[in-house]
């Protein structure tokens, strides 16, 4: 009791000689307030800025190997690549199966969705290749034949279609690399990579932010008992300063943590415990599914990559052959006239034109089976249900990478803002 009675005189009569003594109190404030700017700044320097800001070096300066410029550009921008084929593992390894989605597709819908394009081309498709080839045979055939050739081209071209498509569906995995088209897109976007993380963490973040508050005022309770009792010796200054940067690292490091561990459940009495992403997993598959159908694997990337991407040749072969066979049935007892008056090489002429016609427009009208694309591959609930039944170890590997990557930069950065806010907790105990 006496020593605690000791305490007590000693804190009044430190009050009474020293009125601005008070200032003391206001360190768990500015401790919160140390805690919460730093974690806040922690995370926009995680995604911003998306280009480099700063200055090339002309050269490498002496002392400082492998310095490049001096700067700073958002960790996650600034390792795009690597964080788009992290995200890309995830994606393709546990979530999608491209020959799956695309076994949903019926090549009989597809080709019913093309065929009133097609079909309002096909006459003029077959004029041009006739009067560039055969003028006059073709002007002087009788209009009832014509219109046999048409209507026989009209029923063959979407047949080619149909058995194109079912080619692709085949061969899919050679003509579609999904890894490679999510890697160039996130790449080239790092705003869109950062909109995924961003999104799908969003709470993570914003717990990040306000831990800063709870951890840093409790921190700052045991730094204001310490600096009154040694605030009248000369090296107490440096306390401050010191408590900065241990609540801007062990902020940062605590808050990730409680993020991501415990991965699997731990109960405590009547208390469960788990990391808090974790505990969001349906309500993220649900954002992550939605992003990535919308801005990255929609049908237009999608067919865009399968007709310009590596496997475009392939393709070109696929629909080449296809669209040769329609051409021959179109034409039926025609074909051996052609050939017999003009020779195999004016009907081959003839083909190669049809051909080259239908494969110019097919890029311009594959765009009308979009919907019915969007439907059949089902990317988005493909995607939220495998992701929502991810096992807590496969799942959390998701947004972890953010983190890992640069996790001690990101640390770090924390004690440096709160070892400068300690000194101007410094200067302003002093004013």
């Amino acid at each position: 009791m006496e020593i605690l009675q000791d305490i007590q005189d000693y804190i009044i009569n430190s009050f009474q000689s020293n009125p601005d003594i008070w200032k003391i109190v206001i360190i768990p404030i500015t401790s919160a307030i140390i805690g919460w700017v730093t974690n806040i700044i922690a995370i926009k320097m995680t995604f911003y800025p998306v280009e480099f800001i700063g200055f090339e070096l002309g050269i490498k300066p002496v002392g400082f190997k492998g310095i490049r410029a001096i700067g700073w550009q958002g960790i996650i921008p600034s390792k795009a690549a690597v964080m788009a084929a992290k995200a890309v593992d995830l994606m393709v390894g546990k979530l999608i199966d491209v020959k799956a989605q695309f076994s949903r597709m019926e090549p009989s819908i597809v080709a019913l969705e093309m065929t009133p394009r097609l079909n309002a081309m096909t006459k003029d498709i077959i004029d041009e290749a006739m009067n560039e080839n055969l003028a006059l045979f073709w002007n002087n055939l009788p209009q009832k034949t014509k219109q046999g050739i048409y209507e026989s081209a009209a029923k063959e071209f979407p047949r080619a279609i149909e058995v194109t498509m079912q080619d692709i569906k085949e061969h899919i995995e050679e003509l579609f690399d999904v890894k490679k088209m999510v890697i160039e897109e996130l790449t080239h976007d790092p705003k869109l990579l950062n909109e995924i993380f961003l999104k799908v963490g969003e709470k993570e973040f914003k717990f990040i932010e306000r831990s800063g508050i709870y951890f840093g005022f409790m921190f700052g309770i045991a730094q204001m008992i310490l600096w009154f009792f040694v605030h009248q010796f000369s090296w107490s200054w440096v306390l401050l300063p010191i408590g900065g940067v241990i609540i801007g690292y062990i902020t940062n490091w605590l808050a990730l943590r409680l993020i991501f561990e415990p991965v699997h459940p731990i109960k405590v009495g009547f208390w469960k415990f788990q990391g808090l992403f974790i505990l969001r997993q349906k309500e993220v598959a649900k954002e992550y599914s939605k992003i990535v159908s919308e801005e990255i694997l929609n049908p237009p990337n999608i067919f865009e990559t399968i007709m310009t991407g590596p496997g475009s040749d392939q393709l070109a072969n696929i629909v080449e052959l296809h669209v040769r066979e329609s051409v021959d049935k179109s034409a039926g007892f025609n074909r051996s006239l052609i050939q017999l008056t003009s020779g195999t090489k004016t009907y081959e002429s003839i083909k190669s034109i049809v051909t080259q016609r239908v494969m110019e427009i097919l890029p311009q009208h594959i765009r009308h089976i979009f919907d019915y694309a969007e439907n059949a591959l089902d990317i988005e609930n493909t995607i939220r249900d495998k992701m929502a039944n991810l096992p807590p170890d496969e799942f959390v590997g998701f947004l972890r990478p953010v983190f890992q990557e640069d996790e001690l930069k990101l640390i770090l950065v924390g004690a440096a803002l709160g070892g400068l806010a300690g000194w101007l907790q410094v200067l302003a105990l002093n004013f």
